[in-house]
């Protein structure tokens, strides 16, 4: 955790090599959303770490013994590039329940156009935001507000790259949400693009640029 912030950066030995091929402007389209995938999954131990548990009986082959079930789990991934980190959580949570936010970027303003959105309700549930790119924050903020309307109260964000600008916005509009993220990148250019960043997520996996 970064001091007076609500950031986590994995070190993990597998974060780092996942997050290399992101990085490599050779990767091609196949192996970027390869990768992305397989960074996921480290996002979401982390992220899932201190998910609530409900104790109930089994029994094994030799015994009765204590079994442990986790609560409700909703995934809201923020169209498009949280597509590409949808699979990772499904294939670990496999009765995770889905939302959809669509929002795109200004590229003049940077700031965050809706023109989707369908949540379920999310007052039980532990919320689970795919924002890869935290850039300026506006898309992010935008998507936990959204998500706070529909009853959220338990809310971490899923980022693959984080620049300080957006950490801080979330910081100030959203203290609550806690982002877990595979890079801490220095700055945002004058294009609102973290650098060194990995270019256009949405682009590199769709293979859209």
């Amino acid at each position: 955790m970064l001091p007076g912030m609500n950031l986590t950066v994995i070190d993990h030995p597998l974060t780092r090599h996942y997050l290399s091929i992101l990085r490599d402007e050779t990767t091609p389209p196949e192996a970027f959303r390869a990768a992305t995938k397989g960074l996921t999954y480290t996002l979401v131990l982390e992220a899932t770490k201190r998910l609530p548990l409900a104790q109930h009986e089994i029994r094994t082959p030799l015994e009765p013994t204590v079994g442990y079930r986790i609560g409700e789990v909703v995934a809201i991934a923020v169209l498009r590039a949280g597509l590409g980190m949808l699979d990772a959580v499904l294939e670990t949570i496999p009765h995770v329940r889905v939302g959809f936010a669509g929002v795109q970027r200004d590229e003049e303003t940077a700031t965050p156009q809706e023109y989707y959105a369908k949540l379920p309700d999310l007052s039980r549930a532990t919320v689970l935001v795919l924002e890869p790119m935290l850039a300026t924050g506006g898309s992010l903020a935008w998507a936990v507000s959204k998500a706070k309307e529909s009853g959220a109260t338990d809310i971490t964000a899923l980022c693959v790259v984080t620049a300080p600008e957006g950490v801080r916005r979330m910081y100030e509009e959203h203290p609550d949400v806690h982002i877990v993220a595979a890079a801490h990148d220095r700055e945002l250019d004058d294009r609102y693009y973290i650098v060194p960043g990995l270019g256009d997520m949405g682009d590199r996996l769709f293979g859209t640029w």
